[in-house]
C-alpha cells in the first residue's frame, strides 16, 4: 500500500490499529509474524577466504614455478615466489574482509529505544521490537526507527538529508498527498527510519519494519559484488594471456631440449627461470607502492584512501556523478536578494528598514557567545543578513519586544510573531509568496503583479523565495486564532535564499572539462534550484544537456534511459535506487564512475560505482564505510586533484609494464632462439634470475616518476580498452625484440672472435640493456635529456646501485663462482656497453621522430614504415 495516498484512517484500517495502539499480545504476535526491527547481519569475511586470492592464474603459475624450482633445489627463488604471493593474498583478504563493515554501520542507526502506545499507556521499548501497526510518539531530538505514517502533528519537523539529501528541514503534515507518484522527499505524511525529528513532536504509525523500511532496501543494495576497477581488469586479462604464452613457451622449450638430449633437471631449472622471468612477479609489489605513494599524498591533501586500488581508479574516470549540497556547494543557506516593497509604509517602525526589521524579529535563530549561529538553516540565513546590514535581532527586540508567536506549520506555511510598539500591536508574518499574496489586504492587491513577477523570477532562478507581511492590531488578542492574524496583511518584501557554489568549484569544474571528465550532479534537491547551481558552475552549458527529476526517470524504460544518460547533466529528486541505475545505465554504457555523496540514501551508489567518494565531514559512518576514498574537506576541488593524482598513478604502472615485459620479451626470445640457431644458452638459470631481481628493483623506482605535463589535458582512458592499446603491445613486441636480437648477435660475434668471457658479456650486456630500457621509457614523448637524471633521484639511486652490484659479480672472486662469471678486460666492457646502448637510443629515437611527426609511432622497429600503417 503506498501510504501517503491513503488517509489516516484507511492507513489504521490496512494495519489493523488505533490510535491507542497494538495491546501486548498483538505486538508479540507480529514480531514474530513480522522479525525484528532490524537489518539482515552483514557476512563477515572468514580467515579460511584466504584460500580464494590464490585462485588467480599468474598466482598459480608463480605457486607452479616455485614448487618446481623447490624440487630441483632452488631454495632462493622458492622463497622469494612465496613471500610475494603471500604478501598479495593477504592483502586482496583484508579489502574483501572491511567490505562487509558498510552493513554493521547501518545496524547502528537502528540501536534506539522507542516511545509506543501499547493499549493506550505509553511504554519505552527496544526499537527492534517495534512492529507494523504500533503507534509511536516522536518529539525533538528523536531518532525515527521505523517507518512511519502521521495521523498528528503539532510544528513538527524532520532532518531527512541522510535519506534524501535535502539540506533543508522537512514540515511534516497529516494530510493524504494527491493520486501520483513521489520522491522520498516529497512524501510530507511519512518519515522513514534513521532520520531525526528537530522540531516539534508527533504521533505515528509503524508502516514499515527491518528490511521492508527505506533504509533496508538501502541495506539490500549494499549486498552487491565488488566491482573490479580498470586496472583490475586489464591486469586479470593480462594474467591469462602471459599464463597461456609462458605455458606453451616453456613446455616448447623443455620438449625441445629433451629431445635434442640436454640433462632433465638442469634444462628444467632453466625452463622454470624463464616462466620467472616472463612472469612480472614485482607487478603487485610495484602496483602496491605506487598506490601506495598516491595514497599518501592524497592523505596530505585532503583526501584519505581507504582501499589502495580507488587511486589508480581515478585516473580512468570518465563521469563524476557528484551530490550539490556541501560538495558543489557551501552547505550554508544565505540570503543572497531582497526586494524591499516600494509601497509599503508603515509608521510605527519609524526610520527603521521595514524588511530587515522583519528579518531581525520574525525568526528563532540566535546569535550564540562563541559566534555560531542556532537554528534552522533557513532562519539563521534570514537573521544572519540583517545582522550583517547592522539589524541584530537582540538589538530589534528590546526596541519591539516579543509578547507571542505563531510557529510555523505545515499546513499554513507560515510564521508569525507579535511586538510591541509605541503604536500598537505589530503583527509580523514570514511564509511562501503565494500564501501570503492571497493573505493581503483588499487596497493591497494592486501591488499583486509586480511583486508576483519579481517572486517568481526568483524562484525561476532557482532561489528559495519568502515573503514578508505586516499590521498593527491596537491590542494582543485573547486567542491567536492564525485565520485572524495572518489576514489583512500588507506586503514588506521578498527575501531570495540559496545554497551558493563553493568559490573554487567552478575552476574544478572546468578542469574536469579539459581533461576529458564529464561532471554530473545528482541531487534530492529541486529541480530549479539544482538547475540554477549547474548553471553557475559550467555543469550544464550546452543546449543538448538535459535536467530529469527522480519522477522522470521511474517512467523511462532501461533502454529510453541508455539513450539519454550520456546527455543527462544534472539529476533532481532522486531516491537510492535511481542513484544505482543511473551509475549501472553509465557503466552499461562502458563509462568509469566516481561518485559522491554523504547520506545513507547515497552508500548503494558508492558501492556500486567504480570509485566511491564519501564526504569525511558531514558523511555518515554508512556512507564512509560504502565508499573507496573520503573527501576530508568536503570539497568538489579536491576530487579534481585526486584524478590527477591517479593519472600520475596510472600512467606510472604502465611505464613499469612497459619496462618489465619488454625486457622479459628480449629475454625469453634469446633463450627461446639460442638452440635453434646452433648457439648454447646465452645466459645461465642462476643468471636470469639474477638480471629479473635487479630491474625488478629498478622497476620499483618507476612508482616515484612526476605527472606527465600533459596528464590533465587529455582525455581519460577507455576503460574497455585493452592493457596493451595505444601502442604499449607493439612498443613490447618490438623493443623485447631489438633486445633479443643484440643479446644473440653479441653472442655469436663474441663466440666467433674466440672470446673467452662471451657469456659474462652477454649476461652483463642483457642487464646493462634493460637499465638504458629503464630509463628511456620514463616518458612516451619526452625525451631523458628534457627530463633530467634528477627529476627521479630513486630512480637514479637504483641505477648506480645496479650497475654497481653486476660490477662486483664480474670482479669479485666469490660472486664469479657463484654466478659463473669473469672480469671483462676495458675492451670487453668497452663493446658490452656500447651494444647495450642501442636499445637506449633505439628508444630516444622512436621519441624524437614521433614528436617531429606527431604521430604516436609505437615502436622503434616500424619506423620505416608509412605512419598510418604503423599506428593501426
Amino acid at each position: 500500500m503506498e501510504y501517503y495516498l491513503a488517509s489516516v484512517a484507511e492507513v489504521a484500517h490496512v494495519l489493523r490499529t488505533t490510535p491507542a495502539g497494538l495491546d501486548a499480545a498483538t505486538a508479540r504476535q507480529r514480531l514474530a509474524e513480522y522479525g525484528p526491527n532490524q537489518l539482515p547481519d552483514p557476512q563477515q569475511k572468514a580467515w579460511w577466504q584466504l584460500l580464494r586470492q590464490f585462485t588467480d592464474v599468474m598466482i598459480l603459475v608463480l605457486l607452479a614455478a616455485a614448487g618446481i624450482a623447490a624440487v630441483v633445489g632452488d631454495a632462493q627463488s622458492t622463497y622469494v615466489i612465496l613471500a610475494i604471493v603471500g604478501l598479495n593474498a593477504l592483502m586482496g583478504f583484508g579489502q574483501e574482509y572491511r567490505a562487509g563493515k558498510a552493513m554493521s554501520a547501518l545496524q547502528q542507526l537502528a540501536v534506539q529505544p522507542a516511545q509506543v502506545l501499547r493499549g493506550g499507556q505509553p511504554r519505552t521499548v527496544n526499537a527492534t521490537d517495534l512492529v507494523p501497526g504500533d503507534t509511536v510518539l516522536l518529539e525533538a531530538g528523536d531518532v525515527i526507527s521505523a517507518d512511519v505514517r502521521f495521523l498528528e502533528v503539532h510544528a513538527l519537523q524532520v532532518d531527512e538529508s541522510s535519506l534524501t539529501g535535502e539540506s533543508a528541514n522537512v514540515a511534516k503534515n497529516t494530510a493524504p498527498l494527491p493520486a501520483g507518484e513521489y520522491p522520498l522527499g516529497d512524501r510530507l505524511n511519512l518519515s522513514y527510519k534513521g532520520t531525526s525529528v528537530t522540531n516539534g513532536r508527533a504521533t505515528a504509525y509503524v508502516v514499515a519494519t527491518g528490511p521492508q523500511t527505506e533504509l533496508g532496501k538501502i541495506a539490500a543494495l549494499l549486498q552487491t559484488a565488488e566491482t573490479l576497477t580498470p586496472l583490475q581488469q586489464r591486469l586479470a586479462t593480462l594474467s591469462k594471456a602471459l599464463s597461456a604464452a609462458i605455458l606453451v613457451i616453456c613446455v616448447l622449450f623443455f620438449g625441445t631440449g629433451w629431445l635434442r638430449g640436454e640433462p632433465l633437471l638442469p634444462w628444467l631449472l632453466v625452463s622454470v627461470s624463464l616462466a620467472v622471468a616472463a612472469i612480472p612477479e614485482a607487478l603487485p609489489a610495484l602496483v602496491s607502492i605506487t598506490l601506495a605513494l598516491g595514497a599518501r599524498w592524497l592523505s596530505q591533501n585532503h583526501a584519505l584512501v581507504r582501499k589502495l586500488p580507488a587511486v589508480e581508479t581515478l585516473g580512468s574516470v570518465t563521469y563524476i556523478c557528484t551530490d550539490k549540497t556541501g560538495t558543489l556547494t557551501l552547505n550554508k543557506m544565505t540570503t543572497q536578494q531582497v526586494y524591499a516593497n516600494p509601497a509599503f509604509t508603515l509608521p510605527a517602525l519609524g526610520d527603521a528598514d521595514a524588511l530587515l526589521t522583519a528579518m531581525a524579529l520574525n525568526t528563532d535563530a540566535s546569535h550564540g557567545p562563541d559566534d555560531q549561529w542556532l537554528g534552522d538553516s533557513t532562519e539563521v540565513a534570514l537573521a544572519r543578513y540583517a545582522a550583517e546590514k547592522a539589524y541584530p535581532r537582540p538589538v530589534l527586540e528590546a526596541r519591539f519586544p516579543r509578547l507571542a508567536e505563531l510557529p510555523f506549520d505545515a499546513e499554513r506555511k507560515c510564521m508569525t510573531t507579535l511586538h510591541q510598539t509605541p503604536q500598537g500591536i505589530l503583527v509580523l508574518t514570514k511564509g511562501a509568496p503565494g500564501v501570503l499574496f492571497a493573505q493581503l489586504a483588499a487596497d493591497q492587491k494592486g501591488q499583486l503583479p509586480d511583486l508576483e513577477q519579481h517572486a517568481n523570477a526568483q524562484a525561476a532562478l532557482g532561489f528559495r523565495v519568502l515573503a514578508y507581511a505586516a499590521k498593527l492590531l491596537p491590542a494582543l488578542p485573547t486567542q491567536l486564532d492564525a485565520a485572524r492574524l495572518e489576514t489583512g496583511l500588507a506586503c514588506i518584501g521578498l527575501a531570495s535564499l540559496i545554497d551558493p557554489p563553493r568559490p573554487e568549484a567552478t575552476q574544478a569544474v572546468a578542469e574536469c572539462r579539459a581533461a576529458g571528465i564529464i561532471p554530473v550532479m545528482i541531487t534530492g534537491d529541486h529541480a530549479l534550484t539544482a538547475q540554477a547551481v549547474a548553471r553557475q558552475l559550467g555543469i550544464l552549458a550546452a543546449a543538448d544537456e538535459l535536467v530529469l527529476t527522480g519522477p522522470e526517470l521511474a517512467k523511462l524504460t532501461e533502454p529510453a534511459f541508455g539513450a539519454l544518460v550520456e546527455k543527462v547533466r544534472v539529476y533532481a529528486r532522486m531516491d537510492p535506487a535511481q542513484k544505482v541505475r543511473i551509475v549501472r545505465a553509465l557503466q552499461a554504457r562502458h563509462q568509469c564512475v566516481a561518485m559522491t555523496g554523504d547520506g545513507v540514501n547515497d552508500a548503494p551508489a558508492l558501492k556500486q560505482a567504480d570509485i566511491g567518494i564519501a564526504m569525511g565531514r558531514s558523511g555518515t559512518e554508512v556512507a564512509k564505510e560504502a565508499a573507496d576514498m573520503l573527501l576530508l574537506d568536503d570539497d568538489f576541488a579536491t576530487i579534481v586533484q585526486a584524478v590527477q593524482r591517479g593519472r600520475r598513478v596510472y600512467d606510472n604502472i604502465l611505464k613499469f609494464i612497459r619496462y618489465i615485459l619488454s625486457g622479459s620479451v628480449g629475454e625469453i626470445g634469446a633463450v627461446f632462439l639460442a638452440p635453434y640457431l646452433g648457439l648454447p644458452l646465452p645466459v645461465l638459470a642462476i643468471q636470469i634470475l639474477w638480471i629479473n631481481l635487479v630491474t625488478d628493483g629498478l622497476s620499483l623506482a618507476l612508482a616515484y616518476e612526476p605527472a606527465e605535463a600533459n596528464s590533465m589535458r587529455r582525455p581519460p582512458l577507455n576503460p574497455q580498452q585493452s592493457i596493451f592499446a595505444a601502442g604499449l603491445g607493439w612498443f613490447i613486441l618490438g623493443a623485447g625484440l631489438l633486445l633479443g636480437s643484440l643479446t644473440l648477435g653479441l653472442q655469436a660475434w663474441a663466440m666467433r672472435s674466440g672470446l673467452a668471457h662471451w657469456q659474462s658479456m652477454v649476461f652483463t650486456m642483457l642487464l646493462f640493456s634493460q637499465l638504458g630500457l629503464g630509463l628511456a621509457v620514463r616518458s612516451r614523448w619526452v625525451s631523458l635529456f628534457s627530463l633530467g637524471l634528477l627529476s627521479n633521484k630513486p630512480l637514479l639511486g637504483a641505477l648506480l646501485l645496479s650497475v654497481g652490484l653486476q660490477l662486483l659479480l664480474l670482479y669479485v672472486p666469490f660472486f664469479n663462482h657463484l654466478f659463473h662469471t669473469q672480469p671483462l678486460s676495458w675492451g670487453e666492457m668497452g663493446i658490452t656497453v656500447a651494444v647495450s646502448s642501442l636499445v637506449f637510443w633505439a628508444v630516444e629515437g622512436q621519441k624524437l621522430f614521433s614528436r617531429w611527426r606527431a604521430v604516436p609511432l609505437p615502436v622503434p622497429a616500424l619506423q620505416f614504415m608509412p605512419a598510418a600503417l604503423a599506428s593501426t
